[in-house]
Parts: structure tokens; C-alpha cells; sequence
């Protein structure tokens, strides 16, 4: 193994050697007369005197652009950007050229000269990042980003979260700094959109991707949200408070306080309505309010981010979070079988959670000179929660009840995890040659005390009644770290060598303790420890993985290959009831390929083949049952191994600025081999298990085992057209998704094939900042196959519409209307559901400045709120619904805070404010 890697760094030494002479240019894109840097404005070098491009890039969060590689020569530099005019600039490269600060001046529109009608482009595309003006997207004066972002093409919200161009939004900065960690509710409800200049949408890369210049395939679906230049000094943002019927309330704010580039953020929020982050439009359904059980919330968060001097960029946010759900649901599940006979279990439950959730995330940079760079990420959480819950669940089969139990449980949940990451980062003088050097901590824990009685009736063959009546306790702890070092090369005029060595080891500690109660004395309980549910387990987790790489560049094309070789052991070690330990070596060869290709100017084409491995959790390998369900028992399997997945990934973006029609498609394919999947045991008679456990007749356990065979395919698609005639913007998109998971039920090999089908439109309004209005639908086919047993073999159907629409009537007086539909067919008996969801309000707006609002809103008018799903797995396919939140009046007042340049009179701020 040595003599390969002396073999590797003689040939980086030679080829350093070998290399052509070039120089770099450097630079940094600021808008004119301020101190406003403008990131992702287009660099392009062209040749003189027949100006052919030569090399091109966009600049980064910073403004800051280097193009490296180039030859001794006269050449024109352009540089490009959205609203503004294009800057050329002649140079003459006999050596390394740092040009400063380049300015650009807004367009400007000389309406003398051209026609006011002149339509402003809506957005473009730049390599990976879609660009969007947001003064081409009309708005209410009031609205929040979110509301903004929602008009966007191929952006729509479906099963909960945000998604853009066919991936969850991960990610909010603004101005290229993080905002709010990764909560995308509370950042993008903190912003009114009145704030914002520009919209970017990209799958930012890793830090250590953007540190080395080599892609590892770790993306994150990121929004950058650009302000306004006259908007960074300033305070602004919203308070609201209402109370209604059934003493329902909520009371909220959020204050911007932006100086430049120092920003602080405050919110703060009360109410017991199941909003779970403060939103500008109460009335709104928006992704913050859930429609599982009524919720309590109280919360509080700050945002900081500014420079400290010229070379450290720092920003942090903390969140502290005290909720209470209370929930109660019911469901049916159809179990897989080895036979034609069914097996369905049918689930009746209640639960009371209190939980108290702090969160802190910290980003500093600390830009040393312009060749050396340190990163530090801390990322800190902590969670307290007690339970009280119970539920009533039956399983029955063709020849009547098999059994029930009746459980009722409380507990007191404490976890946490800390995160450290520290990267170091050399660029040396010869461009394309650099040193990144990455360390990653982490510990983890999980306490958990609870105490639980159940009585279980089995019926066949003879009826039978147990009690139980135990205390559990669980303590798992785990530490990890890992480090690594990248090395980069220059290969000739356009490639580029990396060497890369990481080494990380994860130790996992969990202790799980059953007792018996034998007596009935809550203050004194006598207990004795049950050795069958109990389990003292650890296990190690080390790895080392040497990685070489080839990155090749042109103007319009990146391509870059890799070869990763792994060697990893687990050890798993069991000390108690029994003392035993399992050894085993993982050696895995991983190739990865990726593609980045401009089409054009505004046409983008990406493609990536990666593949990885993924080690069995701790909760999976430790070989002790779970009995909280006395029906459904629960183990682990230490004898598990990690799994290896290959996975295929397209992604085609492509929008006109000159007719605003976009297009953006997303596939996805996974295969993978030796996936973690369930193996099912159901009893046919009464059984016992390991350590005297008797399982009953109808009961099951559940087993975590490895199987090949798992295959996933989803993808995506989106059309966007403004449509003049209707001064709207019209969006068609569609999706196919297929899923094969295998499973183990009594031995024989199952597979749960699911497949997916849907399509929807959307028109979003593109009028004025009087009315806005967005409608749209969405429709999926599903199909469920079980190739071991024919009878869970279904179809089903879900469609849902929404309109949402707010309008100034008259005089300040503003009518919003928010309705969803749901449409569900196939499902259980019982569980098909044709619901009406209906939101409303009538408001005033106050004051001269009309900053102020006193509004009258009802939630769910037609008393119709229904929350019902659908869930396949390997081992049953499961319908369930759960309590939700009722209709209610509320009367609100809520008030919109604009301060912006200080001194900036009351005069001034109407006239910026109106025009």
C-alpha cells in the first residue's frame, strides 16, 4: 500500500514540473457608490482583438471571483449581473493580477426613450444557480418571503416542506450568510419580501467540497436571499396578537435589526392554535402549522451574523422551543403473510408530550491572508420530554381475534448531541495547488426512565390474560470523531489531481434495564430485574479510506472521477445478560463520476453516479426486546452489516430571461445491496423466544436482517410561463416515482412494490400589491403489489387544491381567503376522506401609514379539518388518522414595523414606501 501512494506523490512532484507558466486573476464585484458586494454576477475572459471566451466563472457569496490558469496576453475582461449594466475591462496579464474592487451601476431606464409597457425579465440561469428578480413578482405590501418564494418557478409545497425544482429546501442565507441553521420556516418567515432584491436557488457543495475545489456529493437544496441595498440599515418587522373562541390565542413578533453587515434578529411566539413558528400571515396554511394533534408552542430565537474587521465572518443562531401536543389517533394496518390468510391489526391511542428544545448552530470564518482560510461549525441541541400516552390495540385474522392489549405509559426522554467542525484550508502559489485539512467531533446521548403497565388478552387456542407492570430505563451515549487531509495538484492547462486521506472511528454505549414492580407502592415500588429485556451492548465503528481524484475543466463542462477505497471494522460487544462479542472487516471499493455541463447560457446539465456505505445503527445491532408493544415485539440483530448503495442522479435547469419560460427536471435512481429491512416472525403457535420470552400465538417480532434488492426511483418535472393576457404566472409539473422494498416474513422473501404517478398546475397572480391570489392542484395514482401475498395488492387516489387569496377591497380594507381541499379514495374502510378546509378574514388597515391591521379571521369555517394518511413499509401497508384542530373565531391586531437608513423622517419613508 505504501509503495501506491510513493508512486502517486512522485507523479504529483513530476507533473508540478511539467506544468505550462500561467497567472491568476483575482478581483471583487461591488455595486457602484456603495459597499454592497454583489455575489454570482457572471466573469467572463475573452481573447483580444476576436473577444472569444477563454475561461469564465461567477463570483462567490463575497463578490470575489479568481480565474486561474491563464497565459501571458492581452485580454477583455465582462462582467455581468441581473438590473445591472455590463462592466469591460481591457487588461494586459504578464503575472498574477489582483484587480480590486470592480464596480457596477444599476440599469438605469430612460423613459423618454423606450416604452413603459417593457416587461422586466423574471430570472436566468448561471450555471447551477437559477437566478430571480423579485421585483418581477408582485406581492401584498405586507407578505412574508415565504409568500414570495411560493410564486417562484418550480417551487411548490407538498408532504410538509418546501421544495424547489424537485428536492426539499434545506437551507436559507441571506446575503450568503446563514439564517436561522437550517429551520427554512422560521428564516423564510423573518424576511418580508418587500426587503428583497434578488432570489438564488443552488445545491450548495459541502464546506470541505468548497474548501478543496473537489465535489464529494454532499449537496444541500439552499436559497440565498439578496436584499435590497437600501434595505441593510434599518429595523423592520412585524408583532401580532389575537385571541378567540375557546380561549384559543397567539401572540408573536419578529424584529430585524440590520446595520449593514451586522444583523440581528429576534422572534418570539406564543399560542395554542398549532402554529409552530411565527408567521406573518396567521391566517395562512402554510408548511408551520401541522395537522396532527392540538399544540402548544412557545418559542424564542435570535439570529446574529456581521465581520468582525476584515478577514473573520461570523453568525449564529439560538432557538429555545416549549411545546405540548396532545393527540389521538387511530389505525389500521394490513400485515404481509406467508399465506393467503390476512392478518390486520387495528390501533386506537392518546399521548400527552411536553418537550422543552434548545438549539444553537455557530459559523465563523476566519480568512487568515488570501491563501489561508479556517472554518469553525459548532452545532449544539438539547432535548427534554415527558410523556403520558396510551393506547388500545387488537390483531385479527380469518378465524376471529388473535389478541389485544391495553397499555398505558409515561416517561422522562432526555437527548442530546454536539457537533465540531474545524477546517483548514492553504492555497499555495501555483494555482490549482492546495492543502485542506478537516477534523469532525461529535458525542451523542439518550436517557430515557419510564414506567408502564399493560394487560393482554390472548384468545387462540385458549384464552389466556397477562399483566404487566414494569419500569424501563435506557442510557445510550456515543462519541465520534473523524480528520482527514486533501491535497490538490494542477494536471496540465484544464485538470487537476486530488489526494485524499480520512481516518474516523464511532463508539456507540446503550444500556437498557427492565424491571418488574411487585408491589403497588408508587412513592417505594419494590423492582426486580428482568434479565430476558435487559441488555448492556457497545459497539466501534472504525474506518479508514484513502480517495484519488481527476477534475477536468472547460468553459461550458466540469468533469471529475473518483475512486475511494474503504477498509472499516465493527466490533460489537454484549456484556450483559451474557458476555459475547462479533468482529467483522468491511474492505469497499466506491466510484463516483459527475458531470456539470452549460448547454448555454441559460441551459444547465448535471450528472452524478455516486456510491456509499452506510454502518447499522446501535438501536439496530443491539440484541434485546423492545416489549412496548406486547403484540409487535422488537429486537436487534447484531450480526448485521453495513449496506452499499449505488445511486444515479440527473438534474436539468434551463430559463429564458427573454420570455421567462423555464423548464427544470429532477431524477433520482438507488440501488442498494445488503439494506437494513425488517424480517417478520408471526406466530402460528405459542413460541419461546431466547431467555424465556413466549411469544403467542398471532404475536409478532420484529428483526432488523440485511437483504439485497432494494431499488428506488423518483423524478420530477416543471414547466413555468408567465401568461401576459392573464398578468399571471401558469405552472405545470409532474412526477413518477417507483419503490421496491424487500422484506423477510417467516422466512420467505417479500417485496412491497409501490409505485407513484402525479401531475398539478398552479397560477399565481402577477397583478399589483392590491391582490394577490395562488390556485393550484395536484393529483397522484398510486399502486401497492405484494408479491407474497395478493391480498394487499390496492390502488389509491389523492388530489389536492388550494386557493389562496388576499385583496385590498377599499379604503384599506383587505379580504384574505385560504382554502385546501383533499380528496382521498382506496384507502380503509373509513378512512377515504373528502374535506373542505376553510380559512377566512376580513381586516382593516390602521394608522396613516397603514402599518397597522385589526382583522377578525376564522379557522376552519366549515368545520370539515380531517387529517388522514397512507403508510407502505416492507411489512404492512398502514392507513391512520389523527385529532386536529377545530374551527374557531380569533380577533387580531397586528402591526408592521419599517424603519429603514437612520434619520430617514416619516415623509421620506411614505415616499420610499409607496413608490
Amino acid at each position: 500500500m505504501k509503495s501506491y501512494l510513493y508512486l502517486v506523490l512522485f507523479l504529483l512532484v513530476t507533473l508540478t514540473e511539467v506544468s505550462a507558466q500561467t497567472h491568476s486573476i483575482k478581483g471583487r464585484v461591488k455595486e457602484a457608490g456603495k459597499e454592497v458586494t454583489i455575489p454570482n454576477a457572471t466573469v467572463l475572459l475573452q481573447n483580444l482583438p476576436d473577444s472569444i471566451q477563454i475561461n469564465g466563472m461567477i463570483s462567490d457569496f463575497d463578490g470575489e471571483f479568481e480565474i486561474t490558469d491563464v497565459k501571458s496576453g492581452e485580454y477583455l475582461l465582462k462582467i455581468q449581473y441581473l438590473g445591472y449594466e455590463d462592466l469591460y475591462k481591457s487588461i494586459n496579464v504578464t503575472q498574477d493580477l489582483d484587480l480590486g474592487v470592480l464596480s457596477l451601476k444599476e440599469s438605469a431606464t430612460d423613459l423618454d426613450e423606450v416604452t413603459i409597457s417593457a416587461r422586466r425579465a423574471q430570472g436566468e440561469q448561471k450555471g447551477d444557480t437559477t437566478l430571480y428578480n423579485a421585483d418581477a413578482f408582485k406581492t401584498m405590501r405586507d407578505a412574508s418571503a415565504q409568500t414570495l418564494i411560493q410564486k417562484l418557478p418550480g417551487v411548490i409545497s407538498q408532504d410538509g416542506s418546501l421544495q424547489a425544482q424537485g428536492e426539499a429546501i434545506t437551507q436559507v442565507l441571506v446575503d450568503g450568510k446563514p439564517f436561522f441553521g437550517g429551520d427554512v420556516n422560521t428564516a423564510l418567515q423573518n424576511l418580508p419580501a418587500e426587503v428583497i432584491q434578488g432570489i438564488e436557488i443552488f445545491d450548495q457543495k459541502s464546506d470541505k467540497a468548497l474548501l478543496s475545489g473537489f465535489d464529494d456529493g454532499e449537496r444541500m437544496k439552499t436559497i440565498n436571499i439578496i436584499t435590497k441595498p437600501d434595505k441593510r440599515k434599518g429595523q423592520f418587522g412585524k408583532a401580532t396578537a389575537g385571541y378567540g373562541t375557546d380561549d384559543r390565542y397567539l401572540a408573536g413578533a419578529s424584529i430585524n435589526a440590520f446595520n449593514e453587515d451586522q444583523r440581528i434578529t429576534f422572534t418570539g411566539l406564543s399560542n395554542n392554535i398549532n402554529v409552530l413558528d411565527y408567521s406573518s400571515e396567521a391566517n395562512t396554511q402554510s408548511n408551520n402549522r401541522p395537522q396532527n394533534g392540538i399544540v402548544n408552542t412557545n418559542i424564542l430565537g435570535i439570529n446574529y451574523s456581521d465581520n468582525w474587521g476584515e478577514k473573520i465572518k461570523i453568525s449564529g443562531s439560538y432557538q429555545y422551543n416549549q411545546r405540548k401536543n396532545t393527540n389521538q389517533s387511530s389505525l389500521i394496518r394490513e400485515y404481509v403473510t406467508g399465506s393467503e390468510s390476512d392478518q390486520i391489526y387495528t390501533e386506537d391511542s392518546r399521548e400527552t408530550r411536553t418537550s422543552q428544545d434548545h438549539r444553537f448552530d455557530m459559523r465563523l470564518e476566519y480568512n487568515i491572508n488570501e491563501n489561508n482560510r479556517i472554518l469553525y461549525r459548532p452545532r449544539v441541541s438539547a432535548s427534554f420530554e415527558t410523556e403520558n400516552s396510551g393506547f388500545f390495540g387488537q390483531s385479527v385474522n380469518d378465524l376471529g381475534p388473535l389478541n389485544q392489549t391495553e397499555n398505558i405509559r409515561t416517561a422522562d426522554n432526555e437527548d442530546y448531541d454536539m457537533f465540531h467542525r474545524l477546517f483548514y484550508s492553504h492555497k499555495f502559489s501555483k494555482p490549482g495547488r492546495s492543502l485542506t485539512l478537516s477534523a469532525n467531533t461529535g458525542s451523542h446521548g439518550n436517557k430515557d426512565d419510564a414506567y408502564r403497565t399493560a394487560t393482554n388478552i390472548y384468545y387462540q387456542p385458549d384464552e389466556r390474560t397477562e399483566i404487566i407492570n414494569q419500569n424501563i430505563t435506557r442510557d445510550r451515549s456515543g462519541n465520534d470523531w473523524e480528520t482527514g487531509i486533501s491535497y490538490t495538484e494542477p494536471l496540465g492547462k484544464n485538470g487537476q489531481l486530488e489526494l485524499e486521506y480520512e481516518i474516523g472511528n464511532r463508539y456507540n454505549d446503550s444500556d437498557q434495564l427492565t424491571f418488574d414492580i411487585l408491589n403497588e407502592d408508587i412513592n417505594n415500588p419494590e423492582l426486580s430485574l428482568d434479565t430476558a429485556l435487559s441488555n448492556s451492548f457497545e459497539s466501534k465503528y472504525l474506518r479508514n479510506e484513502v480517495e484519488l481524484g481527476y477534475q477536468y475543466k472547460l468553459e461550458k463542462l466540469k468533469f471529475q472521477a473518483e475512486i475511494q477505497y474503504q477498509n472499516a471494522t465493527l466490533k460489537n460487544e454484549q456484556f450483559f445478560p451474557a458476555e459475547g462479542s462479533i468482529d467483522r472487516t468491511f474492505k469497499s471499493f466506491m466510484p463516483t463520476v459527475r458531470i456539470d455541463y452549460d448547454l448555454s447560457d441559460n441551459t444547465n446539465f448535471e450528472f452524478d453516479y455516486d456510491t456509499d456505505v452506510d454502518a447499522p445503527s446501535v438501536g439496530d445491532l443491539q440484541n434485546v426486546i423492545d416489549n412496548s408493544n406486547p403484540l409487535q415485539l422488537k429486537t436487534g440483530n447484531p450480526n448485521l452489516e453495513q449496506s452499499y448503495s449505488n445511486r444515479l442522479r440527473l438534474r436539468f435547469r434551463s430559463n429564458n430571461p427573454e420570455n421567462d419560460r423555464s423548464w427544470f427536471v429532477f431524477a433520482q435512481y438507488n440501488l442498494v445491496k445488503d439494506a437494513v429491512s425488517n424480517s417478520t416472525f408471526t406466530a402460528e403457535e405459542a413460541t419461546e423466544l431466547p431467555g424465556g420470552i413466549l411469544l403467542e400465538k398471532g404475536s409478532q417480532l420484529f428483526r432488523p436482517v440485511n437483504l439485497d434488492g432494494y431499488k428506488d426511483f423518483r423524478s420530477w418535472v416543471s414547466y413555468g410561463i408567465p401568461l401576459e393576457f392573464l398578468r399571471s404566472n401558469f405552472n405545470l409539473n409532474g412526477g413518477f416515482s417507483s419503490t421496491k422494498r424487500p422484506g423477510q416474513v417467516n422466512n420467505q422473501l417479500s417485496f412491497n412494490n409501490s409505485t407513484r404517478v402525479s401531475t398539478g398546475i398552479s397560477l399565481t397572480s402577477n397583478i399589483s400589491d392590491q391582490i394577490d391570489f395562488n390556485i393550484s392542484t395536484r393529483v397522484s395514482f398510486n399502486d401497492v403489489e405484494n408479491t407474497l401475498n395478493a391480498n394487499l395488492n390496492n390502488n389509491y387516489f389523492n388530489q389536492r387544491s388550494r386557493l389562496n387569496l388576499s385583496w385590498i377591497i377599499w379604503e384599506g380594507f383587505i379580504y384574505r381567503l385560504d382554502v385546501n381541499h383533499q380528496l382521498n379514495s382506496g384507502l380503509s374502510e373509513g378512512y377515504d376522506a373528502n374535506v373542505v378546509l376553510m380559512n377566512m378574514s376580513i381586516g382593516k388597515k390602521v394608522f396613516g401609514n397603514q402599518r397597522g391591521e385589526i382583522s377578525l379571521n376564522v379557522y376552519d369555517l366549515l368545520g370539515q379539518n380531517r387529517s388522514v394518511y397512507r403508510n407502505v413499509s416492507d411489512a404492512f401497508v398502514e392507513d391512520g388518522q389523527n385529532n386536529v384542530m377545530q374551527r374557531y373565531f380569533m380577533l387580531s391586531f397586528s402591526y408592521n414595523i419599517r424603519h429603514f437608513n437612520k434619520g430617514t423622517n416619516m415623509d421620506d419613508y411614505n415616499e420610499i414606501y409607496n413608490n
